[in-house]
């Protein structure tokens, strides 16, 4: 996709309402430090459309990216950030499930797994809320460019177990650095958003 215009549209907190929208929503969820707000940039070719920060759980909100007049990415906060207090946290994940029970418009479902670890037990439950709310979300593994060539396959083979994601399951390696997984990732919104 040829990115004509890019724009935060709508940010939603713990108490808002949910925008009532008609266009595809492309859902990025995972970890505070994933990199969430890296790969959203890379996608669209900007430095700093989605604010990234050196402290994790930055984004606190639902924000709404509206993606040449198209299609919206929405960005769910990050979850399993230890600073922020309980009560927070579960605010969040009702913000969360509201959303993904309200919206009309997902398309699909990215779930963003740092690809030099194991899923942690947070991925594993966010994971299994995905699909539980009727969503087959594709992984995204990040941070590519930090492992070696040669650990690739076996570390995309530990997050597929630790999910318990079925053999079909999507996993596309990702590197904000050097845009490798990219084309991929387009080429999956393309599909997703055309059905």
């Amino acid at each position: 996709m040829i990115i004509k215009s890019a724009e935060l549209e709508t940010v939603c907190g713990i108490t808002s309402k949910l925008p009532e929208n008609n266009l595809p929503e492309v859902v990025f969820a995972g970890k505070s430090n994933v990199g969430k707000s890296s790969l959203i940039n890379g996608l669209l070719n900007r430095k700093s459309l989605a604010r990234t920060s050196s402290s994790p759980g930055k984004t606190q909100t639902i924000n709404y990216y509206n993606i040449n007049k198209e299609l919206y990415f929405v960005d769910l906060p990050g979850y399993g950030y230890a600073k922020v207090s309980q009560e927070i946290r579960n605010k969040w994940g009702k913000m969360i499930e509201r959303y993904l029970h309200k919206s009309k418009q997902i398309k699909t479902v990215f779930l963003l797994i740092d690809i030099r670890h194991e899923p942690g037990e947070n991925d594993v439950i966010m994971y299994d809320w995905v699909v539980s709310n009727g969503y087959e979300p594709v992984v995204i593994a990040t941070k590519l460019d930090k492992i070696n060539r040669s650990q690739i396959l076996k570390n995309i083979k530990i997050i597929r177990e630790k999910l318990g994601m079925n053999k079909d399951g999507v996993i596309i390696p990702f590197s904000a650095v050097t845009k490798q997984g990219a084309n991929e990732i387009w080429e999956l919104i393309d599909d997703k958003t055309k059905e």
